[in-house]
């Protein structure tokens, strides 16, 4: 029987219906304690001092402050883990960028029309997300990022077409993507990347990605031809995979069922990866609770691809990565500031 205590939880919403349905449904989780509830940041401020949960639900739009103007204050003074309740709308999409920037660990779709029954329909993957959230480390500030110079010498091989670079990566992911695509010169391999998101913010996320990096991003398309230089990430409710036709590596979107338990899967991507690539490939596995792209991993590693997964010193939740280097599919770990230097090394090696 486990001894882990139960995580305790600050529902922090102007509503006190929405209050009230949030602590119901995370009052149901067997490992969360919500221990008390608050009005607005102010109330929070003090509930905080008061009853030191360890995460705490942070609406966007409430009186007096907003949510975001908070989170800033809070991971300045008193860092610790926030999941954010945002609207499901085009502004909400941006807003919930905005949380993640400035430190939450994750971000909740608030629905717009009936909140509380559309809460109650989310129950579980809320109760998921903040018992995530309650497990991760959190730091009051983003380390710089410097991207380093244009390398010649990858820039004819990149264009050969045979390799390809696939990252997996979950809570916490949105932060490491940004500080890994931010250090790395624009003429690496194509690069495919699963981020389990919110439905309606990965296209968001990559136009974000693609104006800070000097890569390009964006949303994979299906049957679009893989290009060095680019990242491509996986759409929302769709698997991404990796095949090689005549022009070279492809991108090819499936729908269907999860596979351990996502739609996009990890695991789908690395294993399409190791068929596709082979050798030619390296594989790299993130931040991010439970387990995805472990199996996926140890398949690309038998192939003969370099596998890397992110150490837990620098994980948000130290889960995709660990499970991974349990199951035997990280060749070797390192912390997220090395996680570039580790690609350009291979890319200038090996491909």
């Amino acid at each position: 029987m486990s001894t882990e205590r139960k995580r305790r939880v600050l529902v922090v919403d102007d509503s006190a219906l929405v209050r009230q349905v949030l602590t119901n449904i995370l009052s149901r989780h067997p490992m969360l304690e919500v221990v008390g509830t608050a009005k607005d940041p102010y109330d929070a401020r003090e509930r905080i001092k008061e009853l030191d949960p360890d995460v705490l639900t942070l609406d966007v739009e409430m009186p007096r402050m907003d949510g975001l103007t908070f989170l800033g204050k809070l991971m300045k003074a008193h860092p610790m883990p926030a999941v954010m309740l945002s609207s499901l709308t085009a502004k909400g999409t941006t807003t919930a960028l905005d949380a993640l920037d400035l430190g939450a660990v994750d971000v909740i779709g608030k629905p717009v029309a009936d909140q509380a029954a559309g809460l109650e329909r989310m129950g579980l993957e809320i109760a998921q997300t903040v018992y995530a959230a309650s497990l991760a480390r959190v730091g009051g500030h983003r380390p710089p990022v410097q991207a380093p110079p244009s390398l010649a010498s990858l820039a004819a091989r990149a264009k050969a077409g045979r390799a390809l670079i696939a990252i997996g990566s979950s809570t916490g992911g949105t932060e490491a993507l940004r500080q890994v695509f931010e250090s790395i010169p624009e003429n690496l391999p194509p690069i495919a990347v699963v981020q389990h998101m919110l439905p309606g913010f990965t296209a968001a996320f990559a136009e974000r990605l693609d104006r800070s990096c000097r890569a390009r991003v964006k949303v994979a398309e299906d049957g679009e031809s893989l290009k060095a230089g680019t990242v491509y990430l996986a759409p929302n409710e769709a698997h991404l995979t990796v095949g090689r036709h005549s022009v070279g590596l492809v991108a090819i979107l499936t729908t269907g069922d999860r596979v351990s338990h996502h739609l996009p899967s990890v695991d789908v991507l690395f294993d399409s990866v190791a068929a596709s690539c082979g050798a030619h490939a390296m594989g790299v596995i993130l931040t991010g609770m439970g387990d995805d792209g472990a199996r996926g991993l140890l398949k690309m590693r038998q192939k003969g691809a370099r596998t890397l997964g992110q150490d837990e010193a620098s994980c948000v939740v130290y889960g995709m990565p660990r499970a991974a280097f349990m199951r035997g599919g990280v060749e070797e770990q390192a912390p997220l500031g090395a996680i570039a230097k580790h690609l350009v090394a291979w890319c200038e090696r090996d491909t």
